[in-house]
Parts: C-alpha cells; sequence; structure tokens
C-alpha cells in the first residue's frame, strides 16, 4: 500500500541512487512498510550528514536506562509541541510497531486532559513540552522528581531522548515535511493536541 506523502520538500526530493540508495530502499522495505523516508530524500543531498544522523540513530536505538514505552511517549510529545506532523505520524508508527498500548499513544498529545496515564507518565510528558518549549520552561522540581522516581541514568536518556526529537522535529518542519501516512498503515490517526 502506497502511503500519500504531503510533504512539500522546502528543500527538493534528492534522487536516492547508487549501493547506498539501494540499502536504504531495503531497509524502509525491511522495516518501515516499504515507504520510503522523506526525510531520507532530503538527507540524500549530503550523505556525510546523511550517514553521521543514521549512526547516531543506531547507537541511540542500543540505549536501555529508560523504558521504551516512556521514550516513545516523550518523543510524541515533543513532535507535537513543536508541530511536526511528519513526527507525530512516524512516532504513531513506531510506537504500533513496539507493541506499545495504541489506546494511551492515541492520547498523548492531549495528555492533560486524559486520565489514562500513570502520575510517572504525566511528569515524563510534562518534561517532554517543557523542554520543547522556546525558551524552554523546565523546572528544577521538574527533574528533581525525574531523578528521584526514574534515577539519574534513565533521566539523562530521557533528556537526550527529548532533546534529540527537537532536533528530528525542527529539521522536519525546516524542511516542509508533513505526515507521510505511517499511522494510516497501523490504522492509528493522529490526534488533535491539547494546548498548553
Amino acid at each position: 500500500m502506497a502511503m500519500p506523502s504531503t510533504s512539500t520538500f522546502r528543500i527538493p526530493k534528492a534522487p536516492v541512487t547508487g549501493a547506498y540508495g539501494a540499502a536504504m530502499r531495503w531497509f524502509a522495505r525491511r522495516r518501515l512498510g516499504g515507504e520510503f523516508p522523506d526525510n531520507g530524500y532530503v538527507y540524500f543531498h549530503n550523505k556525510p550528514v546523511l550517514k553521521a544522523v543514521l549512526s547516531f540513530e543506531g547507537k541511540v536505538d542500543r540505549w536501555s536506562a529508560l523504558d521504551p514505552t516512556l521514550k516513545s511517549y516523550a518523543q510524541i510529545a515533543s513532535a507535537g509541541v513543536i508541530g511536526c506532523s511528519w513526527c507525530l505520524d512516524f512516532g504513531y508508527f513506531k510506537a504500533h510497531d513496539d507493541g506499545l498500548d495504541l489506546d494511551k499513544v492515541r492520547q498523548v498529545p492531549r495528555w492533560r486532559e486524559s486520565d489514562v496515564f500513570s502520575p510517572l507518565e504525566r511528569r515524563v510528558l510534562e518534561y517532554a513540552e517543557a523542554m520543547s518549549q522556546t525558551p524552554p520552561t523546565v523546572t528544577d522540581e521538574l527533574v528533581g522528581a525525574l531523578v528521584d522516581e526514574l534515577g539519574a541514568p534513565a533521566t539523562v536518556e530521557l533528556t537526550q531522548m527529548i532533546a534529540l526529537e527537537n532536533m528530528r522535529s525542527r529539521f522536519n518542519s525546516a524542511a516542509g515535511l508533513q505526515s507521510q501516512g505511517y499511522s494510516d498503515v497501523c490504522e492509528l490517526p493522529l490526534a488533535v493536541p491539547s494546548a498548553l
């Protein structure tokens, strides 16, 4: 099933060719439902940047101090604050692929009105939003509560995951990338975020 891209591509699509292009297309078929990600077309203009981003993302996938569910919630909340529909779309697809509770995942952009999240999950979501504001609105009390509940190693990982999602979301938004239909494949529609 082809997914409809709605991206405007402020940076035009680069041709995805050669051995590296073939490897990326193979990866997209195996791991992304066959759809080549729109940001891949943009990154392909600068292969050293693409390779650095993919290398770092591969290392990030091996981090394990933070519960994967909290990591997913934080990334989706951050993407929602920034307004990156591509990142929300892909985040929902990834949550589906990782076997997370999709009813809860749907509620992440509306977490303030939702009653499905634990106090810890709510703090993680609040932290993701606070870090993603411009300027950030993080408080000592919020970080202290997270360190007390998660421990310092997991709080460091959470902080870096939110910072990384800020990088992803800001890159994709600036490049004109929008929802590509990943969430359509897993029948998980994009939720409308709450007002902060």
